[in-house]
């Protein structure tokens, strides 16, 4: 590995974890430096990515030993073609939030901007951290610091937000704890924490007691840490009463990240065979995740407040990536894969319109944005083009995955599976059509008028740049994510996959 890529593996994690103590420190006497510290650091962990990803492109995996300890012994650092585009993600959508969260979290929790900052930067060093590392306990250290920084983080949101951290404490504690003892199950069985080592020992120990029970464990802990339905009770709420900032981030990013985990140990840890042919665990979750689907998305139609619908829409869409891993063929994890990286720009987009208009409007009862889109005209195409991807339209990324989905489901003989997402695309219709609806379609309120409440006397008023810009982003990267499928899977998604699929 050349020096300056070394140097990018070791600094993606550690620079946004030592500004975070370097944010409380100059927030005693230069608040102001607060925001463009939280830029720096986000903009260098990007650029780390970028490098990352180039060099898994062209070399294949790559591998850092901590203190220079070989692994079984010491820690490690891989990063292959599965994790590089996560690194990509994570940082993208970290430093687009970061952005953005200026005039939000100025307005919404002014008094509590330094430790917030410091927070926020400590959590995504978490989900990078998680990504990254190829040790077991290594990845449960990064996966609570991430999980405790998300409980502050909602907590200092509006009303009913510290009871929703404090469910989230609750169910993310008990999948943490689940998450520990497979650990030491496999600890146990093996002697070993190191991912590579241990993919080399499990399969002479498939049929040891521990392994299976430890095996059992992290599929629990994992499956309550992304809500994965019915263990998503702590989503909702905590998705709705965040801080807008919050939401944005940690919708398209803390669920992806635990789905990755769970791809991880499925087909890395262990071999693809044990928990198809050994365990059909995959079968069992394929047909949890349809209930996801379905369940998800006709409690998001039940809804009128915009954050919670998107919450509810979420539980459907983490569906929809569990159900590409349980179908465990080509297309279907691919279809998976593809999704994960689509959901977080599309959900990234949506909570982050949601939370502008909060900021300009202070509403989000859909039923209240009417004419909508003659004031914010931008933000509101921005939404819509993120809606239409979330339905399945194209060219936009979301049908690009459900596609995949498709194809996966006819390759394992699943009839039903592609019913239901059919269905589930048409729910998808009724919920985001009732908002586009109401921004386009209907009367304007005379709340929000200049002069009257006519649809011609709305003055445009969009949100400042710093929020606006993001936005726009962030919905362009849905369109070209759905044009450039192709190279993204071809270059990238393709090698992620086993070779046995």
């Amino acid at each position: 590995m050349s020096y300056g890529y070394e140097q990018c593996i070791v600094l993606i994690v550690t620079v946004p974890l030592i500004t975070s103590f370097l944010v409380v420190l100059l927030g005693w006497f230069k608040r102001w430096l607060c925001y463009p510290l939280v830029l720096a650091a986000l903009g260098v962990s990007f650029l780390c990515s970028l490098g990352i990803l180039d060099l898994v492109m062209e070399r294949g995996t790559i591998h850092y030993w901590q203190g220079g300890w070989e692994p079984p012994w010491g820690i490690e650092y891989v990063v292959d073609h599965l994790n590089a585009f996560m690194l990509v993600m994570l940082t993208f959508i970290g430093l687009m939030v970061a952005i953005y969260s200026k005039k939000s979290i100025e307005r919404e929790i002014p008094e509590k901007l330094v430790p917030y900052y410091s927070i926020f930067l400590l959590m995504v060093t978490g989900l990078i951290g998680i990504t990254v590392t190829g040790d077991l306990f290594n990845a449960f250290v990064f996966l609570e610091i991430a999980s405790l920084t998300a409980y502050a983080l909602i907590a200092v949101g509006e009303d009913g937000a510290p009871m929703a951290a404090f469910n989230y404490v609750i169910m993310g504690t008990i999948g943490a704890c689940f998450y520990y003892l497979g650990i030491g199950y496999v600890y146990i069985a093996t002697g070993s924490l190191n991912m590579a080592d241990l993919s080399q020992l499990l399969p002479a120990l498939y049929h040891n007691k521990a392994v299976l029970v430890g095996f059992a464990l992290f599929t629990v802990g994992i499956a309550v840490k992304m809500g994965l339905f019915p263990l998503h009770v702590w989503l909702p709420d905590a998705y709705t009463y965040a801080p807008s900032a919050t939401s944005a981030v940690i919708a398209p990013l803390f669920t992806k990240v635990m789905a990755y985990l769970m791809v991880r140990i499925f087909f890395t840890l262990f071999k693809p065979h044990f928990s198809i042919d050994l365990i059909p665990i995959t079968q069992i979750l394929t047909w949890v995740a349809a209930g996801g689907i379905i369940a998800g998305s006709i409690l998001a139609i039940a809804q009128t407040d915009l954050k919670r619908m998107l919450a509810y829409s979420s539980i459907a869409n983490i569906g929809y990536i569990v159900l590409g891993i349980g179908l465990a063929n080509r297309m279907g994890l691919t279809g998976g894969l593809l999704h994960i990286l689509n959901h977080a720009f599309m959900k990234g987009t949506l909570f982050l319109v949601a939370g502008g208009i909060m900021y300009k409007m202070g509403m989000r009862d859909i039923t209240q944005f009417r004419g909508l889109h003659k004031k914010m005209p931008f933000t509101m195409a921005a939404f819509t083009i993120a809606a239409l991807s979330m339905i399945g339209i194209p060219p936009t990324g979301g049908f690009f995955s459900k596609f995949y989905l498709v194809l996966g489901a006819i390759d394992a003989r699943q009839w039903a599976f592609i019913v239901v997402l059919l269905a589930s695309s048409l729910l998808n219709a009724v919920y985001f059509f009732r908002v586009i609806e109401n921004i386009y379609l209907e009367p304007p309120v005379t709340a929000y008028a200049t002069d009257g409440g006519t649809h011609e006397e709305i003055k445009r008023d969009e949100l400042p740049l710093s929020m606006l810009v993001p936005i726009l982003i962030m919905a362009a990267g849905v369109v070209l994510l759905g044009i450039f499928n192709e190279r993204i899977i071809a270059f990238i998604i393709r090698f992620a996959v086993p070779a046995s699929f």
